[in-house]
């Protein structure tokens, strides 16, 4: 081991080529990990906040909603019918949206996602709030000009003012007083971020910004612990299809959203990205792997009289073979070491170019470090096995 160390001491600029073209495979693998363990924890962390025991209903099929087609298709009504058929059913909820809508305070002007809702939205989502108060059952009933806002739009407004009881005017025309401001939401959800919204009675949203009094863009349903939720939602989709009045091989003119589709969802938009960097980190493994063989090999020729004196005084061929496995793993676990700070420094920038998630936890470091190991061990082996197999005789004559 001493004269491992001295021999990586020594050969500065061999060891500088293998530590950096190890460590740039061991940073991109890094990277991997921590964006996969990122992709699941930020979806789990999604549906604890969608709710582990409700479905989200949206107007249109999964094929319409894939080529942007839109389809009005849930009605007001539809929230009545299923309130009633469902007696599990703890809350039903009705959603009305529209995106990019112009907000304003006195002189400072935005735009947001006005969502059109009940007294029962922020509960639906478990999302608190921190200040002022929630929509009421009578502000829905009559449809008052009131709002809740989310923090981004809070900031955006009002600054560090409160913004209770002070009124904004949404799309030029709609005064609306402001009773609440939700709690922050940091995270946001492919790339939208969830506190740029205002919620207003479902009755205002319709008339006055949508001017439509039937239908609406999707259902909220939260259900009692009990039957599995794969139980419930077949007996939605039975029960919407008999009130659509939809044949036999006809598409649902609807979609029923599942945390467990959110997860399978939000773990696939993160694949492309793992393939890329999957592929880059093995490239840049196997690339500084034969780096580190070629240079080992060029350095056992270098050492051709060194290794033939320890042989000519006692030194067994398993000797020579070890030292230089040594090396190679020196300089290969050193580069695991290195990889995981350059890819732990990737990861703070990566979400300047996109919003994507990383986690690092010990898993990250452990694969980087055996996998720094494993290259050291596999790509080490030839040079080693070319150094022990050095005749005495020839390498000192």
């Amino acid at each position: 081991m001493r004269s491992a160390l001295y021999a990586v001491w020594s050969f500065k600029l061999r060891t500088a080529f293998c530590l950096f073209s190890v460590s740039l495979g061991i940073a991109s693998i890094t990277v991997i990990v921590a964006s996969v363990e990122g992709a699941y924890k930020k979806a789990y962390d999604f549906v604890e906040k969608f709710g582990p025991e409700t479905v989200l209903v949206f107007g249109g099929s999964e094929e319409q909603r894939a080529t942007g087609e839109k389809m009005k298709a849930l009605t007001l009504s539809d929230i009545k019918a299923v309130g009633e058929a469902f007696p599990t059913a703890i809350l039903v909820v009705p959603i009305a949206m529209k995106g990019s809508v112009g907000i304003s305070y006195r002189d400072v002007k935005s735009k947001t996602l006005i969502i059109g809702s009940t007294e029962d939205y922020a509960r639906s989502w478990a999302w608190p709030i921190e200040e002022g108060s929630d929509l009421s059952r009578e502000d829905v009933a009559f449809g008052k000009n009131v709002c809740l806002i989310g923090n981004q739009v809070a900031t955006t407004l009002f600054h560090d003012v409160s913004p209770i009881g002070k009124t904004i005017v949404i799309n030029t025309k709609i005064p609306c007083k402001v009773t609440g401001v939700l709690v922050d939401r940091s995270a946001s959800q492919m790339g939208v971020n969830l506190n740029d919204r205002i919620i207003i009675p479902i009755g205002v949203m319709m008339k006055k910004l949508m001017n439509d009094t039937k239908y609406i863009s999707a259902i909220k349903i939260k259900y009692q612990h009990g039957r599995s939720l794969k139980h419930w939602m077949a007996e939605l989709s039975l029960y919407l299809r008999n009130r659509h009045q939809l044949k036999e091989g006809q598409s649902d003119d609807f979609t029923i959203v599942s945390p467990e589709e959110i997860i399978k969802f939000l773990a696939a938009l993160t694949g492309s990205l793992v393939v890329s960097l999957g592929i880059s980190g093995i490239v840049s493994l196997v690339v500084s792997g034969f780096v580190l063989a070629n240079l080992f090999l060029l350095s056992v020729k270098e050492r051709t009289r060194e290794i033939g004196i320890r042989r000519a005084v006692g030194a067994k061929k398993r000797d020579i073979f070890n030292q230089f496995i040594m090396e190679s793993l020196l300089i290969t676990s050193a580069g695991g070491g290195l990889g995981f700070i350059i890819g732990y420094g990737a990861s703070k920038l990566l979400p300047l170019i996109a919003d994507f998630p990383m986690y690092f936890s010990w898993k990250a470091f452990a694969i980087g470090f055996a996998m720094s190991v494993a290259t050291g061990l596999v790509f080490g082996v030839a040079p080693a096995r070319s150094a022990a197999n050095l005749l005495p005789i020839e390498a000192i004559k």
